[in-house]
């Protein structure tokens, strides 16, 4: 399929080529038919990806802030490829569409093949093809609203949440701020209240559009002064509410909407500019400033969007679904009309002119401008691959397909692979293509896939790395296992017993290799401290402390269901490395959370210790509560008059007798283009995994013991 891209680093837009995805559980696959640019929005977008890095460095100092954070950390190097990476990363463009149904997800009610629906949401309803379109996020079309209406849900929605907070009632003036896609359609929906409506804009022609649609009265600043005509207007009372959805780089449209506001009144901002409270005015009148979140409630919540899980409609009656389903009624009943607002009309392949109508290239008036699709795409259902039996003959190179093309995969594993000699990129996997058309182009891949199947059905794929969500690792690694694959999946192996019992039976009936990214115990570093104990005859004293870092409670990492939690998810990396420098499995675990009524009782602060079968102890302080400018990992190990000290992968000191030898990294090195070396290595030459099956369980098993040791408060046997 064909979907819109734009290069975070340089700006430049494309439609590109990609792997169409398939109906995700709990949601639809759509053919879309018309897609709406919001001119505001995405012109937001655009601008921002074509500035220089000093000006993008400007617009976004809290990122800034954690770039020096991680250059104090890692190193500047280390900085510097990360920065270089997430502007590397493409931006897929679009949010509102209209389609027809063309496959339903398992687990999904209420849709057949060949509905029509109306979509939403940035990242998911993009200007492609073909989208997957989660439960909520998607909505029947009624007979009476046309595929081009319907594709305006999105922005509709947004003007209506904007609309909702400001608590319109029959009769009261409400002025409206900038007169655009959203403004206009935020005026009708005012009207459509009984308010008498008052639009402001520094476009004349968009002031009487509003006021041929609705708005009792209009203002331009140019002309007029907008106090004095809401004054006028309101016999001197001023606006009951102001609804700003101008865009502004100043905070402008903030202070006239104070000015225009009377007592007590209601400012809601709907638009783009910095949140600079005028403090006098709005203290004088006492207003009340809200900011309106996108759709309305469910917008950024992961269950909701994600996971399909509605909220009572008892409690919340308009969520954001339930505003699309509003917004779609409001045209078909004709209180709306959006299709006078369509000023422009691009086939999917000129997007390229489209924008340039958008970011004003091309000088001409708009408002609604829409990108139509070939139509007969939903009659002709998606090939599904099937997996083949794999027998490797060549062991000369190792074909290798990347499941999962997100920012670790690209900016650590994909360049690790492309400097390993002996492999070749065969081919790149991604639910939602854009990612793996990227990494395919920058990495030399012949093919980009859709699923982990379409990957198994090639040949030439002798291995596969596996770089997903955590609950899909197990289940992955397996299915690739049983084709015969040599299989490198990322951490965790598994986040169930169960998961961990599929996974162990099919490496007992594997013919190829299984190796987990358990990527620390190839540092250099790592490997000295090994070498430094190795003529030890008493167990180690090992101690690690991990400055991990909050998680918002937004991420899929928050989410155990996704991840299995930070011990589960990112401590088994500890507890390995343990198990790498005492040579031994651990036997016993006791663990204790911190906090039993506070807010930082969590997976993410914990004590573990960890009894080795050779009688090495290891604890581990896990913890998000530190300052993120100390360094995130801190080691020492101790044992018959040595101690060993590593700090964040930078710096090593070893001291014995007194004397202290230490050992500096301009770049933190962990260990991951050493392990990936390793992995290649073992595959060509048809030797065993670097990591042996039975360690990587038992370091699995002891992560669940520490879960089940945190939240009873005690130890517990391995």
């Amino acid at each position: 399929m064909r979907q819109v891209s734009q290069s975070y680093r340089t700006g430049k837009l494309a439609v590109v080529d990609t792997a169409a995805p398939r109906a995700p559980a709990g949601g639809v696959l759509v053919d879309t038919t018309v897609s709406l640019i919001s001119a505001g929005t995405e012109r937001a977008i655009v601008d921002m990806a074509r500035k220089n890095l000093i000006a993008k460095a400007k617009e976004r100092p809290d990122l800034v802030a954690k770039v020096i954070d991680k250059a104090k950390r890692e190193g500047v190097l280390a900085a510097f490829d990360a920065v270089r990476t997430k502007l590397d990363n493409p931006i897929p463009l679009g949010y509102s569409l209209a389609g027809r149904v063309a496959a339903v997800g398992a687990g999904t009610a209420g849709f057949a093949r060949g509905d029509r629906v109306a979509c939403a949401g940035a990242g998911i309803a993009n200007h492609a093809e073909v989208n997957a379109v989660p439960l909520n996020l998607v909505v029947p079309v009624p007979d009476g609203v046309t595929d081009e209406e319907a594709s305006f849900v999105t922005v509709g929605a947004i003007a209506l949440h904007g609309v909702r907070l400001a608590r319109p009632t029959l009769g009261a003036s409400v002025a409206v701020i900038g007169l655009g896609l959203l403004g206009q359609i935020a005026v009708q929906l005012l009207a459509a209240h009984g308010c008498d409506v008052i639009g402001i804009d520094i476009d004349p022609a968009k002031v009487e559009r509003a006021k041929a649609r609705g708005a009792v009265a209009g203002a331009v600043p140019s002309r007029e002064d907008p106090i004095e005509v809401v004054r006028a207007f309101t016999q001197g009372r001023g606006a009951d509410a102001v609804v700003i959805t101008a865009s502004s780089p100043t905070n402008e449209p903030l202070v006239t909407a104070g000015e225009l506001a009377r007592d007590r009144a209601r400012i809601v901002m709907v638009g783009l500019m910095p949140i600079d409270v005028p403090r006098k005015t709005y203290f004088d009148k006492e207003l009340e400033l809200v900011v309106s979140r996108s759709y309305g409630p469910g917008r950024y919540d992961p269950e909701y969007e994600e996971r399909g899980r509605d909220y009572p409609i008892g409690y919340v009656r308009w969520t954001e679904r339930r505003n699309f389903e509003a917004v779609l009624r409001a045209i078909e009943t004709k209180r709306l009309d959006v299709q006078s607002l369509v000023t422009h009309r691009f086939a999917f392949e000129d997007a390229l002119d489209a924008y340039a109508v958008v970011t004003g290239e091309r000088l001409e008036p708009h408002l609604g401008v829409l990108l139509t699709y070939p139509a007969g795409r939903a009659e002709q259902p998606a090939e599904v691959a099937t997996a083949t039996t794999h027998a490797r003959r060549d062991r000369s190179t190792l074909g290798v397909a990347m499941v999962g093309t997100g920012a670790f995969a690209s900016s650590v594993l994909l360049p690790a692979l492309a400097k390993t000699a002996g492999a070749k990129l065969v081919a790149t996997v991604s639910g939602r293509g854009l990612s793996a058309r990227h990494a395919a182009d920058r990495f030399g891949a012949a093919h980009v896939l859709a699923d982990l199947d379409a990957a198994l059905a090639l040949p030439d794929v002798d291995a596969v790395m596996i770089a997903t969500r955590h609950a899909g690792h197990a289940a992955q690694a397996a299915k690739a296992l049983a084709s015969g694959r040599d299989v490198f999946v990322e951490k965790p192996a598994a986040i169930s017993e169960d998961q961990l019992a599929e996974l162990a039976q099919a490496v007992a009936g594997a013919k190829g290799r299984l190796q987990v990214g358990y990527n620390r115990r190839f540092a250099p570093f790592a490997i000295t401290v090994r070498e430094a104990f190795a003529q030890r005859r008493a167990g180690l004293v090992m101690i690690a402390r991990i400055n991990a870092g909050r998680v918002p409670g937004t991420s899929w990492i928050a989410d155990t269901a996704e991840s299995g939690g930070r011990i589960v998810g990112e401590g088994c990396h500890f507890v390995d490395l343990f198990s790498y420098w005492a040579n031994a499995e651990p036997v016993r675990v006791s663990a204790h959370a911190i906090g039993a009524e506070g807010a930082y009782h969590r997976d993410d602060n914990v004590i573990v210790t960890l009894t080795f079968g050779d009688g090495s102890v290891g604890t581990l302080i896990y913890t998000s509560m530190g300052d993120p400018s100390v360094p995130k990992e801190s080691y020492e190990v101790l044992c018959e008059g040595k101690v060993a000290q590593l700090h964040d992968w930078r710096a090593l000191s070893l001291t014995e007798r007194g004397k202290t030898r230490t050992t500096r990294a301009l770049k933190a090195d962990k260990g991951h283009a050493a392990q990936i070396e390793a992995f290649v290595r073992a595959c060509n030459a048809g030797a065993p995994s670097p990591i042996p099956w039975n360690s990587i369980e038992a370091t699995t098993r002891a992560t669940f013991a520490i879960e089940r040791a945190r939240q009873d408060n005690t130890s517990v046997e391995l």
